[in-house]
């Protein structure tokens, strides 16, 4: 396994990345390399594009506000995109991008806005989604921008869910309230069914609301053979705390904690 390298900065780019290539890079992009953070000529920064791994270049300085990256050589190849599905109701503004964040940070491989009854965010800026999933990607090396989905109405996007992907329901009325046992359950489920290989299963985790699931949206859910409940303990979480302990319980049963 390749050694991350914590100590050199990264940068995502729309770009194939070859050996012995270069790319000049956006105005935008050359302001933050040499103004932001400070590179000068010869300095060397990692980049990636979730489909070549990660390279290391050279950054070459032209006039006052021009940068072109040399390519030198392939630090780590590509990786897979993590196997978790991360389906939630969008929140208001600075809220929902840390939670895009700390999704990327622990694996996530698609985000899937859904609309809700009790929705506060009217509307789902996709593009600021992006910027955060690729900013949180270049702060915590990793290699695969998670796939961003169009939002729609709960009902909908449950009539497309693949029948064989388990969903995992946050829920405070959930039957066992031991969330670890509930997810061993799945798990135990998963393996008579697949077998216990070394792929791991696709996983949704579906949090809702601020307000939580209507009692019809509930009702949905519970009927879905596919959807577990579990429940996230006794306290009441805003849904940004929410989402990450239920990413942490299930990478810690399901995902590439285990």
């Amino acid at each position: 396994m390749a050694v991350h390298d914590f100590n050199s900065q990264r940068l995502w780019l729309d770009v194939p990345l070859v050996g012995d290539g270069e790319h000049a890079l956006s105005r935008d992009q050359a302001n933050y390399v040499r103004n932001v953070l400070r590179l000068g000529d010869g300095a060397e920064i990692l980049v990636f594009n979730g489909q070549d791994g990660e390279w290391r270049t050279r950054v070459a300085l032209h006039g006052k506000r021009d940068c072109v990256l040399k390519f030198h050589h392939q630090t780590r190849p590509q990786t897979a995109p993590g196997s978790l599905i991360y389906m939630f109701a969008p929140l208001k503004r600075a809220r929902l991008d840390y939670m895009v964040q700390k999704a990327v940070e622990m694996g996530v491989g698609q985000l899937w806005p859904v609309l809700t009854r009790r929705t506060v965010a009217e509307r789902v800026n996709l593009d600021r989604m992006r910027a955060n999933a690729i900013e949180a990607a270049e702060q915590c090396g990793i290699l695969s921008i998670p796939e961003i989905e169009v939002p729609e109405p709960l009902p909908a996007r449950l009539a497309r869910w693949p029948a064989t992907v388990p969903l995992v329901f946050c829920d405070e009325g959930a039957a066992i309230t031991d969330p670890v046992a509930a997810l061993e359950a799945l798990k135990a489920n998963i393996n008579e069914k697949q077998g216990d290989g070394p792929d791991k299963c696709p996983v949704g985790i579906l949090i809702g609301p601020e307000g939580g699931f209507d009692g019809d949206e509930r009702a949905i859910l519970r009927s879905k053979p596919f959807v577990t409940a579990i429940s996230l303990g006794p306290r009441v979480m805003r849904a940004d705390t929410a989402a990450v302990a239920a990413l942490a319980l299930v990478n810690a049963v399901l995902g590439d904690w285990s």
